[in-house]
């Protein structure tokens, strides 16, 4: 890759989802590309809201990633599930609930990290069995099916664009907004850049660090209850998939794990790719456990050519 490859990280992950969707088309005879794509933007919609939240986490600085997202999303999507009970007119109050829900868990998580002064990752997986253990208590197993509305929502397709996509959209450019325009976003910057800097600054690092942790989880709180529209109702297992795909993600997207340099547009490439490279193993027929083993040797791959910093 060449320097403008470097000064640009999230083109790395470009590259690679269009080379995952070129071959996978190939492999097909050129058949199906449309709606290849359709469906790679409806299931990598969700990857992307979460791992946009994922990439704030890890941008305030080494050491901070949250693991509590598949429980968040387990929750949020029973919480919703509940407060909508089939009925259309539901529909807002049990969204909304659902983002508080994810909040919830995101102030939990900090106040762990914060006056228990427990490392981040520990605290967050620690947290993440207490939530399940709610989700739990809370969906008692049963499977809650989503208002009619709202499920031909989370499925609905403008001009062949899946809404759903639309509303990952919205929230990047809103996060990207945020970013570059905002107090906050140069704070989250700064601090994961250098936090000694940060306080002699006057930034209050702290107020931060809860800021992106609570935008994480609403973000995989109103995941939770899209994906258990789209799935046609709550499930416990629905989140498990995003442990450690988020940060896959994030890293593959060009955001510096040592924090500081979050990339929005890569985080769409990525989410992509990963999507992409697993049809492309399907449609090669590969097994499960070959699945497994390329896919886990292509994001080395991918993550040390995208990140020139890992490089070195």
């Amino acid at each position: 890759m060449n320097k403008t490859t470097f000064s640009r990280p999230w083109l790395g992950s470009a590259i690679a989802a269009v080379l995952a969707w070129g071959v996978t088309v190939f492999n097909g005879h050129g058949q199906g590309s449309g709606a290849l794509l359709t469906v790679a933007l409806s299931f990598s919609a969700f990857t992307i809201l979460v791992s946009l939240g994922q990439m704030l986490v890890i941008s305030v600085g080494p050491g901070n990633a949250d693991l509590s997202i598949p429980s968040a999303i387990a929750l949020s999507g029973a919480v919703a599930m509940r407060v909508m009970d089939g009925a259309d007119a539901m529909i807002v109050p049990g969204v909304l609930a659902a983002v508080a829900a994810g909040v919830a868990v995101g102030a939990a998580n900090f106040a762990l990290i914060r006056l228990l002064r427990i490392p981040p990752i520990i605290a967050t997986l620690a947290g993440s069995l207490i939530v399940m253990s709610i989700a739990i208590n809370l969906g008692r197993g049963l499977k809650v099916k989503p208002p009619p509305l709202f499920a031909e929502l989370t499925t609905l397709r403008l001009a062949g664009v899946p809404l759903i996509a639309l509303v990952a959209l919205a929230a990047s450019l809103a996060v990207a907004w945020m970013l570059q325009r905002t107090v906050l976003g140069r704070s989250i910057e700064a601090v994961g850049q250098s936090e000694r800097a940060a306080r002699l600054a006057g930034i209050r690092v702290q107020r931060t660090r809860l800021a992106v942790y609570l935008i994480c989880a609403g973000l995989a709180g109103l995941t939770g209850a899209l994906i258990a529209g789209f799935a046609g109702g709550n499930s416990l297992d629905q989140g498990e998939e995003y442990l450690l795909l988020t940060i896959a993600v994030v890293v593959i997207g060009g955001t510096a794990v040592a924090g500081g340099r979050p990339s929005v547009p890569g985080i769409w490439g990525a989410a992509m790719f990963m999507f992409l490279l697993v049809a492309m193993l399907n449609a090669a027929g590969a097994g499960a456990g070959l699945r497994m083993l390329l896919t886990g040797l292509i994001i080395i791959a991918v993550i040390v050519l995208a990140n020139p910093r890992m490089k070195r």
